[in-house]
């Protein structure tokens, strides 16, 4: 591609590919563990970072690269990285700048098991969470100390529907010269570009929407182009800035590469390994050129699903942010383009525990599945399956109640999957 600026559906279906000698219109899969160098010469200049090239799939993969533009370009971001999962996305977008004694503050309204992820696993390796409110920021800034490494939120919660103030967040981010990461899963870069709002960070399950099909397991983060300023010395990520032992006493700071992602790379990629295969990134691929088409109609049928389910009388409540009554409605107008909202509704019955689950298993066309993101539509009891290992404390925190379901809505024809709901309501 020429250095134009282009629009998103041209990004997501050609940014970060050169054809090769072969000019193959599809990305190829390099299905290889290891790349030959020139000579040793070449072989030491890679490793000491003198010269950029692939060395090991672990690393570095020809068709992991173009994912990772294609989405750095889509996202306004300065580069990526692609990870076996969304969860060891956010797992190395938080190890990569916070140790024991540190800690993180998490907005309370999140996917269970990123939140699992925070309270408890990270707990394990000495790094505390700290849960904010996203309705109410004025309880974030209080929470912040000199050990503060990060703030995470998601733009479009899963599974309460909440949209979060990115602004508002980022300012305070920035006051304090914190990180701030945003997973932008649910939202997809079409529909929101938090980057473009002062985020620092993205991160994704490329599981969902963007591959779309629900036959892949992938994760991403994104950087942004001004967090080197942001790092470069910031006593918050003193590892940034000096050197590193483990890499010839490199200095990231005074590497002119997105230096975010370079140490995720080179540091987390290397040592623990949750790389992205070859052929699942190819996976995504395929699934990311038709986004925009298929984001738009999930969107434009959860829209109908919704207003249903606002006038139906066993419906207690309906969590979706472009209906009148919906909390976030000015906050949808301003993040999200064409005020959609993406294909994810979740909705309280007049019932409990037991008759969600009922409505659950009364579907035909929902299929009961954990996953979203799918073309097909699913459905699920959150406070049963995703944040069943949460406690009825916590539940309540995140606002998940005993009688809450959440839809993941598909492509097909909207009356189709109404009448469907309305047969398992009755």
């Amino acid at each position: 591609m020429s250095s134009k600026i282009y629009k998103p559906q041209t990004l997501a279906i050609q940014a970060g590919y050169t054809k090769d000698t072969q000019k193959t219109m599809s990305v190829p899969i390099y299905q290889s563990t290891a790349y030959e160098f020139d000579n040793a010469e070449q072989a030491g200049a890679r490793f000491a970072l003198k010269e950029l090239g692939n060395i090991y799939s672990r690393l570095t993969n020809p068709t992991n690269d173009v994912l990772e533009k294609r989405l750095a370009a889509l996202e306004g971001g300065a580069s990526a990285v692609v990870t076996s999962s969304g969860s060891s996305a956010i797992f190395y977008a938080i190890a990569n700048i916070a140790q024991a004694g540190d800690n993180i503050l998490i907005a309370d309204k999140i996917y269970g098991g990123s939140s699992n992820l925070f309270l408890h696993t990270l707990k394990r390796f000495g790094i505390q969470a700290r849960v904010f409110c996203i309705d109410d920021i004025s309880t974030l800034e209080a929470l912040i100390d000199t050990k503060t490494k990060a703030i995470f939120f998601e733009s479009l919660s899963n599974p309460q529907i909440a949209i979060a103030p990115i602004e508002e967040i980022v300012a305070i981010a920035k006051k304090h010269s914190i990180i701030s990461i945003c997973d932008n899963t649910v939202a997809t870069p079409i529909l929101c570009n938090p980057i473009k709002w002062g985020v620092d960070v993205v991160v994704h399950s490329l599981s969902k929407y963007i591959s779309g099909q629900g036959s892949v397991i992938a994760g991403a983060i994104i950087d942004s182009p001004s967090l080197n300023h942001l790092i470069k010395n910031n006593p918050r990520y003193e590892h940034f800035n000096t050197p590193d032992t483990s890499y010839h006493g490199l200095v990231y700071a005074d590497v002119n590469l997105p230096i975010f992602n370079l140490r995720v790379r080179t540091a987390l990629l290397r040592d623990i390994g949750a790389s992205l295969s070859a052929f699942n990134s190819w996976i995504v691929l395929q699934g990311l050129e038709t986004l925009k088409v298929r984001i738009y109609e999930h969107s434009l049928n959860a829209q109908k699903i919704a207003s249903f389910l606002c006038d139906h009388p066993k419906i207690k409540s309906v969590n979706y942010p472009s209906i009148q009554n919906s909390p976030y409605k000015e906050l949808a107008k301003k993040y999200f383009k064409d005020n959609l909202c993406s294909g994810l509704v979740s909705f309280e019955i007049k019932g409990d525990f037991e008759e969600a689950k009922k409505v659950c298993n009364s579907t035909n066309l929902f299929s009961i599945v954990v996953n979203i993101g799918d073309t097909k539509s699913l459905i699920v009891h959150p406070a049963s399956t995703t944040h069943s290992q949460l406690s009825k404390e916590e539940l309540e925190k995140a606002n998940i109640s005993s009688s809450l379901i959440r839809l993941s809505v598909g492509i097909e024809d909207a009356e189709d999957l109404i009448e469907d709901l309305t047969i398992a309501l009755k």
